[in-house]
Parts: C-alpha cells; structure tokens; sequence
C-alpha cells in the first residue's frame, strides 16, 4: 500500500505563495512508478485536477485556471512532489490532495488526506 501524506498548506493572502509537499512512504514502491497529480476542492464543489507528473518528470500538465501560477515538480530519489504555488487567488482557497497513477490521464490509484490552503485578506 502506497501512502501519501501532503504538507504546506496554510493561510496566505491574495498574491501570495504556498509550496504544497506530497511524500511517500511504502516498503515496496518507488515513487517512480506512478504518476503523480495534484488536485483540489473548494467547499461546496466537485474536487478537480489541478496539475499532474509523468513518472519521470518528462511531461507536466495544468489546468487553465493555475497554468503560469502553479509549478510541479518531483524528486523521486526523495519521494516527494512538490506544488509550487505563487499569484494566489481566493479563487484557489480549497483541500489540496496528492494521487499517484500510473498515468495522468488514468485514474487515481492512492490518495493522501488533503492539506488546507486558505487565500484571503
């Protein structure tokens, strides 16, 4: 079983920025071995992709609303994939999850539990 745990949510005004973290731990598994993407969701709304990871760091997808805001990238020696996110909106107020797949356009595998990222004044 693949765990996922995300860190550096947190409340942060308009403009500002967050580095969301995904690690994981199994025996077993290598990071290596899944895509990861980032998804998130806002009270009230379905959860939605916001980014996503090839295995080997060949091929980055964003959605619109975060494209030249949002950076992902991953370190798989580290097994960790990190969120960068700058330009923040009220607009990205919502839970952040990381999902490993074994490709993007698949369908989640593992799920983390979600970290908070609030944007407000």
């Amino acid at each position: 079983q693949l765990q996922l745990v995300e860190s550096g949510g947190g409340l942060v005004q308009p403009g500002g920025s967050l580095r969301l973290s995904c690690a994981a731990s199994a025996s077993g598994f290598a990071l290596d071995e899944y895509a990861i993407g980032w998804f998130r969701q806002a009270p009230g709304k379905e959860r939605e992709g916001v980014s996503c990871i090839t295995r080997n760091s060949v091929s980055t997808t964003y959605a619109d609303s975060v494209k030249g805001r949002f950076t992902i990238s991953r370190d798989n020696a580290k097994k960790t994939v990190h969120l960068q996110m700058n330009s923040l909106k009220p607009e990205d107020t919502g839970v952040y999850y990381c999902a490993a797949k074994y490709y993007c356009s698949g369908s989640p595998k593992y799920w983390g539990q979600g970290t908070q990222v609030t944007v407000s004044s």
